[in-house]
């Protein structure tokens, strides 16, 4: 008997994770309609079906529904950018200091593996490398999932991964890496965590995402 938890992904839910996917990295940019002849075409699915991963797409605000006129990506403005910015902090600053007090040897573990593989990435961009970027982006991501990995509740890890998307979203769009400041954060966030330096971790997590709006908002690429 095939067990149903290792079963192949659907037709659809590939084609849900390529979609959103692509409007993360901004392949598909913000405000850029959304025809379903042309999406059947490039991802070659039914219309019925990328009308369901639309509709999942604008429940996670990544999308959304021009009433008669079908779908856009949702557009990128100054205020979606600090609200984004201000609900990751408020979910990840809560979830370190979970983290933090009930992290064991094995969290150290994947804290450590996972800032290695960052810091290494980061040095090749700080070398001029950027075809290291789409590493960087997983690697960050990562990075940070790690530190607030034993929290203790999957609800908060899985808020924070797609709020965290909707913010990388944005770093995406400015299409710059933030350099040896964003370095410096990473080094010191890894320190104070296993320092558990809850209040330290928090301050620099703090100034470490609104650096991150900063750096984006500098680019004047939004609205």
């Amino acid at each position: 008997m095939i067990d149903s938890s290792e079963a192949a992904p659907t037709i659809g839910e590939t084609t849900y994770h390529r979609l959103r996917e692509d409007i993360i990295a901004c392949r598909l940019s913000p405000g850029h309609k959304l025809r379903l002849e042309a999406l059947r075409e490039r991802y070659d699915v039914g219309v019925s079906t990328l009308r369901e991963i639309l509709n999942r797409l604008a429940s996670e605000s990544l999308v959304v529904a021009e009433g008669q006129k079908g779908f856009a990506v949702a557009p990128a403005t100054r205020q979606d950018l600090q609200e984004i910015a201000d609900l990751r902090l408020l979910l990840e600053s809560h979830a370190l200091g979970l983290s933090l007090a009930h992290g064991d040897l094995e969290w150290e573990g994947r804290v450590v593996a996972a800032h290695h593989k960052l810091a290494a990435t980061e040095k090749k961009l700080l070398a001029g490398q950027e075809r290291h970027t789409v590493n960087w982006v997983r690697y960050d991501f990562a990075f940070h999932n790690a530190l607030i990995s034993a929290c203790g509740s999957q609800v908060l890890l899985d808020l924070h991964a797609a709020i965290f998307d909707r913010f990388l979203r944005y770093h995406m769009l400015a299409a710059s890496f933030r350099g040896a400041g964003v370095v410096g954060d990473h080094k010191a966030l890894f320190e104070m965590a296993l320092a558990r330096n809850v209040d330290g971790a928090q301050a620099m997590l703090a100034s470490h995402v609104n650096s991150g709006v900063a750096h984006v908002l500098s680019t004047g690429k939004l609205a």
